[in-house]
């Protein structure tokens, strides 16, 4: 198979003049770091996990480092990542302290018998598996802390909040022996309560793989999207033999004609096709294929050019 990778860095309702270059090149070099680790051997799993890692490192993202502050002005992130293999999965939640909470997904996925810790028993394994802590200050940006002022600020923020704030970043692969994987991981939303958790550490809902059908990852309205199970709801659309552009339109459709939730979706089939669509504004993406870089953030703007 030629390997495919696709990212995202999360729907958002508009992204400024000023910062829409740095996301730009940001969504880019991810999926060049994803695409460079299956064009070397590695498999679909170890390429989302790195192009997820990397896009938690970079400031502009709304994961790791850059992650949303909640009501009391801290860092509380979700991840998760699937194997289409044999659906092997690992998701932490509520999760503080750490630069990469995908990286702890992964363990939780290959190093216990369970699917999904939280909190605490997050933090607990985190340190048994010898993954460094960090200051919680080091997760957190001089905008993110301007955008929870903000936020509080504004009467009735909350309520329209979930149409600004869609940021996750996530990725899709297809490796060359034909597994697909997923990985997606994010701040969540600014000014949520304490313990707050959305869809992307629910497996199904943040995304889902399976090597029958393919991989999606998802972003936009957590609770929106947890309703409506847009990750396995879109993949459901694809087994009944819609593209992969017609099950994303229909499943995105039905959450906001049902919930006026908003929200994006990138997907790789077992064939090695791809897709990316979006309800909300913008979602900054890019995809790797046959030694081409596909990339764009508002509707209708694509660029192509050749991988370096």
């Amino acid at each position: 198979m030629n390997p495919v990778i696709v990212v995202h860095g999360g729907g958002a309702s508009s992204i400024s003049k000023d910062r829409k270059e740095r996301v730009r090149q940001g969504i880019i070099k991810a999926a060049e770091v994803g695409y460079k680790i299956l064009t070397e051997g590695g498999s679909a799993v170890d390429a989302v996990e790195g192009a997820v890692a990397f896009l938690e490192d970079h400031p502009e993202f709304n994961a790791g480092c850059g992650s949303v502050l909640n009501v009391n002005g801290d860092v509380e992130m979700d991840a998760s990542i699937m194997s289409g293999k044999d659906l092997s999965a690992g998701a932490v939640s509520a999760v503080r302290c750490i630069a990469n909470p995908i990286k702890l997904a992964r363990l939780v996925m290959e190093k216990t018998t369970h699917c999904f810790l939280t909190d605490q028993g997050a933090a607990k394994f985190a340190a048994a598996m010898g993954v460094p802590t960090i200051p919680k200050e080091q997760l957190v940006t001089e905008r993110n802390i301007k955008r929870l002022e903000k936020e509080k600020n504004e009467k009735g923020a909350l309520k329209l909040g979930f149409q600004q704030d869609l940021g996750t970043v996530g990725a899709v692969a297809l490796d060359c022996k034909g597994n697909v994987a997923y990985a997606t991981s994010t701040g969540g939303i600014v000014n949520k309560m304490v313990g707050r958790v959305g869809d992307t550490p629910c497996v199904g809902s943040g995304g889902y793989a399976d090597n029958d059908i393919g991989a999606i990852s998802t972003t936009g309205h957590g609770e929106s999207i947890l309703k409506v199970n847009l990750a396995r709801l879109t993949l459901f659309h694809v087994e009944q033999g819609k593209t992969l552009e017609e099950a994303a339109d229909m499943s995105l459709g039905y959450m906001k004609s049902k919930l006026k939730g908003l929200g994006g979706v990138i997907l790789v089939s077992k064939a090695g096709d791809w897709a990316v669509k979006w309800t909300s504004t913008s979602m900054p993406w890019a995809a790797a294929k046959d030694g081409k870089l596909h990339s764009g953030i508002d509707l209708h703007e694509t660029s192509v050019a050749d991988l370096p």
